[in-house]
């Protein structure tokens, strides 16, 4: 495999990717998700910088349930037991627009690392001690994180502190997937793609 090609429609990593917003790929990946009735939601990078804001902006693009906790625990949970839009009945890709600045956001690390325990939940219906659910099916959650100006790789420490997340440049995007739970089963991507392979971080 040349190649290592995120998805929006298939249930498997990487669950978080970072990527030019001018990427052919994302175009091409949001109309397969519409064509086959996903959902396709967004938020501004701008409202990301402040973890309260954060919290928010989440809740209210991603309708999350009045009793969300506003904290990661619930957001791990509203992201893996969708209550939003679709009702976890449709696959969902959540793109973040304008997302240059948040690579000195403090934060960011523990925001990926929930992203990618809730797109794995949601992806696998899993605990977050990988114990299947006892409810809800299967539904395709994945992020994606648009840049204007800044580098992909250049997210890639601050992206992957969780020693849980493992990121690999590829064909220019950083790709991003989780690690726990006895790993991938389609991680690495292809070693001749791959510019940068991080796994098990300490």
């Amino acid at each position: 495999m040349s190649s290592f090609l995120p998805t929006l429609t298939e249930r498997r990593s990487p669950w978080v990717t970072f990527t030019s917003s001018a990427d052919p790929w994302v175009a091409v990946a949001e109309a397969e998700l519409r064509a086959g009735g996903g959902i396709v939601l967004r938020l501004d990078g701008e409202e990301l910088h402040e973890k309260g804001c954060m919290f928010r902006a989440f809740a209210r693009e991603l309708g999350f349930p009045g009793y969300f906790g506003h904290n990661w625990n619930a957001m791990v949970d509203c992201l893996g037991d969708w209550h939003g839009p679709g009702h976890g009945k449709q696959d969902v890709a959540v793109l973040i627009d304008g997302a240059d600045t948040l690579l000195d956001v403090e934060f960011l690390g523990d925001l990926i690392s929930v992203l990618c325990d809730g797109a794995w939940r949601a992806n696998f219906m899993v605990d977050l001690d990988g114990e299947p659910l006892s409810y809800g099916s299967p539904f395709a959650l994945h992020f994606v994180f648009l840049l204007d100006h800044v580098a992909p790789a250049d997210f890639t420490e601050a992206a992957a502190t969780d020693e849980d997340v493992s990121a690999a440049v590829v064909d220019g995007r950083l790709v991003l997937t989780l690690t726990a739970w006895g790993g991938d089963p389609v991680w690495p991507p292809a070693p001749s793609a791959c510019a940068l392979w991080q796994s098990g971080r300490k």
